[in-house]
């Protein structure tokens, strides 16, 4: 008997929040077309031309967010007390005969 009625509880309070749900939900998206009802007759009576709502997203931007995010999470070598810093880091040394180079110091910066 009471098993029966905690059942009953239990799926009563279940529909509630479910119908709570629907309906909050329900307001939400009256507000925004309650919004966008009235954005769109302003620009009407102003005569100004309707714009859509619209996020410009650069997918260049979330690469670039990548690759500099990933100097934070690779391990850096300290130089040791001997070791002599080249001017060119990350240069391959030269070749026995080649003509030496200056290091372009933009590309390393």
């Amino acid at each position: 008997m009471i098993a029966g009625v905690a059942r009953l509880v239990v799926r009563l309070v279940l529909v509630a929040a479910g119908l709570l749900f629907f309906v909050s939900l329900l307001a939400a998206m009256l507000v925004l077309a309650l919004a966008w009802g009235l954005r769109t007759l302003w620009a009407r009576l102003t005569g100004r031309p309707v714009t859509p709502w619209a996020t410009r997203i650069d997918p260049r931007a979330g690469w670039s967010t990548v690759y500099r995010s990933g100097a934070r999470w690779t391990a850096t070598r300290r130089p040791a007390p001997g070791d002599v810093q080249s001017p060119c880091r990350g240069a391959l040394p030269p070749a026995p005969f080649a003509r030496r180079r200056r290091c372009d110091r933009r590309a390393t910066a």
